[in-house]
């Protein structure tokens, strides 16, 4: 199910967030979305997830306006994991991950619930959670319990605001792996990242913001590059190989200073 918007713009509080924004995301791949704080990341995440209309452009999901499409219908049909974890009751993690069946209620798919849960607390790591309540979880628990549910949901498209800001190196990787593996299984992903090497590792293609605009679109190694970087963030970056990652280093602007000499107390 392929994910589309063609010519988006957006304003917002009467400033312009999006211009001329098109893209599209087929089955099968990982799209990262990276840019500066305040290029439009996440409006470009709400904008495809149907949560936010644009003022003119169009947004499609397999070939159908996300517009016309009922709440319920769209909850089948595409996944989100936002970048905050707003519940306040003390759900239980495992019902937290169970609010992602409530599309499927009362359809065919409704009766293996709980094994799609427990499979999802499996790929996430969050089986150990199952009976702590989510506001007595850590960010990083909170983070992978909310895409547990995402999991869960089930949907041929799924969208991720900043999945890894709260997690260790550990927990990120697997994450990532996460949303690789869905790609493998014909899910489209489309994730908010602001770690370049993170998104150079893991996307099939990288999606460039600044101003509101798409600066660049392609394979990362075509995306990920010094000058462009520089260009777009305003600070040097030397963009290392790994083996078969790219590695984003940014340059020191000042030299360290030299280490003081120890400082000795009279007596």
């Amino acid at each position: 199910m392929s994910l589309r918007m063609e010519n988006v713009h957006v304003t917002l509080a009467g400033t312009p967030v999006l211009r001329d924004v098109s893209l599209t995301v087929e089955p099968g791949e990982l799209l990262a979305l990276v840019g500066p704080n305040g290029a439009g990341k996440t409006t470009v995440l709400n904008v495809l997830a149907g949560d936010l209309a644009p003022d003119s452009g169009t947004v499609e999901l397999d070939g159908r306006p996300v517009s016309a499409l009922r709440v319920g219908d769209l909850a089948r049909r595409r996944a989100v994991l936002p970048q905050e974890q707003r519940l306040a009751f003390g759900f239980r993690s495992i019902d937290v991950v169970r609010m992602g069946r409530a599309p499927w209620a009362g359809r065919p798919e409704d009766e293996h619930d709980d094994r799609v849960v427990h499979d999802a607390m499996q790929r996430t790591d969050v089986v150990g959670l199952a009976a702590r309540t989510f506001p007595t979880l850590s960010g990083g628990e909170k983070a992978r319990t909310s895409l547990a549910r995402v999991v869960a949901q089930s949907t041929p498209v799924v969208l991720l605001d900043e999945p890894t800001a709260a997690l260790d190196i550990r927990h990120a990787e697997h994450v990532l792996g996460e949303a690789v593996a869905l790609t493998e299984a014909g899910h489209a992903v489309v994730a908010v990242l602001h770690d370049l090497s993170v998104a150079a590792t893991h996307a099939h293609r990288v999606c460039l913001l600044a101003g509101g605009r798409i600066r660049a679109l392609g394979r990362p190694a075509d995306v990920i590059r010094p000058d462009l970087v520089e260009e777009v963030y305003g600070h040097p970056v030397d963009v290392l190989e790994h083996g078969d990652r790219l590695v984003v280093v940014p340059r020191r602007l000042t030299a360290p200073r030299s280490q003081e000499a120890p400082c000795v107390h009279a007596p």
